[in-house]
């Protein structure tokens, strides 16, 4: 074999190795589907088909928790709640699936009744079958040995605790404490006791709790985005359409992803950053997978 023919065959092979690793690294990447449209309910359905689809999450006779936010009382158009829509395609998915009873609650900011009929999200789920819209009862928290940094323990909503699949559905938007609230934060409203005494160490104490109670599937709705005067805004020039749904099996990359359409970097989030310290995800959007679904 002549020299210009081995270094052809050493390149030819050198390509194909680094071709290997790179396919071998994506492979274990953290995917992020991003689906983008005027349609909710379809660009929803959409990224979850991206990450393999809902049947991937949820088997014939699941109970399965879809947790939106329902926090405040506001309409769909102030980006304070995530869309009805969003939630509605979400049941719908897991209902197709297989699920025998889908459950969809949030710990209420503001007057839980305003809040269920304002968000639209109760009446996008009316009348359908095998599907429970509660209001959180008080007595069934129950106290959750977490053994974090910030919390040895809280109690926790018994019927998120319980479910055989835990579907994380926030709204992406501003945040006066936090500067953003996405999925790692959401989990605050299957949280009981005193909220407000997180607010010292909110960032570890969001951590902690994520540890153990862990999202299958995480979705945040950007279908619209508020961008001040958060969490609970009320002005809709402080709201604005992107027409997004994101959707990741890893909560700390869906954040991060999110996180880019405020014009923000992942650092600049705490709880971000201390949930990825924690080993609960990526948070380096060169080490994520984005899909455009």
């Amino acid at each position: 074999m002549n020299r210009r023919m081995f270094l052809a065959i050493a390149g030819l092979s050198s390509f194909f190795y680094r071709s290997y690793l790179r396919d071998l690294s994506a492979a274990e990447m953290p995917v992020v589907a991003v689906a983008e449209g005027k349609e909710y309910e379809k660009i929803t359905v959409k990224a979850v088909a991206a990450l393999g689809g809902m049947k991937r999450f949820v088997k014939s006779g699941d109970v399965v928790v879809i947790k939106p936010n329902i926090g405040w009382d506001r309409r769909p158009e102030h980006a304070a709640n995530t869309h009805p829509l969003v939630v509605k395609a979400l049941v719908e998915e897991a209902l197709h699936a297989g699920a025998k009873r889908v459950k969809v609650f949030d710990r209420s900011c503001n007057d839980e009744r305003r809040c269920y009929v304002n968000s639209g999200i109760a009446e996008a789920l009316k009348n359908m079958k095998q599907v429970e819209l509660k209001y959180v009862e008080e007595e069934r928290f129950k106290k959750v040995l977490l053994n974090g940094t910030a919390l040895r323990e809280w109690e926790l909503y018994g019927e998120a605790l319980s479910a055989d699949v835990f579907i994380n559905v926030p709204i992406a938007k501003h945040h006066g404490l936090t500067r953003l609230t996405l999925g790692l934060k959401n989990i605050m409203g299957v949280m009981g006791e005193n909220r407000g005494n997180l607010h010292r160490n909110i960032d570890h104490a969001l951590a902690d709790v994520n540890a153990v109670l862990r999202s299958h599937l995480v979705v945040i709705d950007a279908t619209r985005i508020l961008t001040a005067h958060g969490p609970q805004g009320g002005d809709l020039e402080d709201v604005r359409i992107t027409n997004k749904v994101i959707a990741s099996t890893d909560i700390v990359a869906a954040d991060a992803y999110a996180t880019t359409l405020f014009g923000l970097k992942p650092a600049d989030i705490g709880a971000t950053v201390a949930a990825y310290r924690r080993g609960l995800g990526e948070m380096n959007l060169n080490r994520i997978r984005i899909v455009r679904a």
